[in-house]
């Protein structure tokens, strides 16, 4: 039933693609290389962990990156604002408030996404990541990354809202680098997965290794596009997994979580969105992007020769 809903968001696509391509509608320059950490499909892939990997990667090579982002979660930004560690994630979403936590490096949200890009290379930046915006044309790009959900790959092969593609499969022929999370997938692609191994309480004040749960029943928090995985990771440490029910962006009350006198143990992305309410049995798992060295190299050295370009 919603496959002609489908054709008219693929030709609508395909229509405000064109229109950049033959010039109809102005693609902006940030005046500094761009790459664009994406996807084709809706739901999570793990791009915004990638673009995180990435902007710490440059910065140990001794680059300058930003990330920019349109901040999803947080209220519409209709011009470029700095994300900070302590930025309040219903403001400006939760992915950059993480991005920032964890990264170091500058991060700008904005709903035009060239704006931020422009800003972020005003104020000092000599490359921008992108997290998420391949569809965002009127942004110049020099290096695409497009993110796959190796366990579900292109779903259904059908468009919004029939299925879950963006953009036609045949996008994944025109990025540069496809990753695909999951080492064992069998999609075609450079594999990559995020690991946890420890719980970090969410006042900071002590860290724990995630076996130390091993056999207590815990309630897991992950307002993330596929939470599954999330769960998954927890019971391979030995955890006893209740998942909680939010959706993706998503809140709950951690009062009424702690109630059940159960460990509360939530994703990176969740932490940024709780205040610590005093204490209390609840933890968030910090996660890091494991790629085998080979990939690493290859990724990074094609992001770092951009640099070595005449801008």
């Amino acid at each position: 039933m919603l496959r002609p809903a489908a054709g008219l968001f693929a030709a609508a696509a395909a229509i405000r693609r064109a229109a950049y391509r033959r010039g109809w509608l102005r693609s902006l320059s940030a005046g500094a290389p761009v790459v664009i950490v994406g996807n084709i499909t809706a739901g999570g892939t793990g791009k915004t962990p990638i673009a995180g990997w990435l902007a710490q990667s440059l910065a140990k090579a001794g680059r300058k990156p930003a990330i920019v982002s349109r901040g999803y979660g947080g209220r519409r930004q209709r011009s470029p604002v700095r994300v900070t560690p302590s930025s309040d994630a219903g403001e400006v979403g939760d992915e950059p408030v993480m991005l920032a936590r964890q990264c170091g490096c500058p991060v700008w949200v904005c709903i035009d996404r060239a704006g931020a890009a422009r800003r972020a290379v005003a104020e000092g930046a000599e490359i921008v990541l992108s997290d998420d915006g391949l569809q965002h044309y009127r942004m110049t790009r020099d290096l695409e990354i497009c993110v796959v959900d190796g366990a579900h790959g292109l779903g259904n092969g059908l468009r919004l809202p029939a299925g879950p593609l963006r953009e036609s499969s045949r996008r994944l022929r025109e990025v540069d680098e496809v990753l695909v999370q999951g080492m064992e997938s069998e999609f075609p692609g450079l594999k990559f997965e995020l690991r946890i191994d420890r719980a970090v309480r969410l006042d900071g004040a002590r860290q724990r290794p995630l076996a130390e749960f091993a056999g207590r029943r815990v309630l897991a928090l992950a307002g993330v596009g596929v939470p599954q995985r999330f769960h998954a990771a927890l019971r391979a440490h030995g955890l006893e997994v209740e998942p909680v029910r939010v959706p993706d962006h998503g809140r709950v009350s951690l009062p009424a979580l702690l109630k059940r006198g159960l460990p509360v143990i939530m994703t990176a992305k969740d932490a940024v969105k709780y205040p610590d309410p005093g204490g209390g049995d609840l933890w968030w798992a910090p996660a890091s992007v494991y790629m085998p060295e080979s990939s690493r190299e290859r990724v990074l050295r094609r992001v770092l020769a951009l640099l070595d370009e005449d801008w």
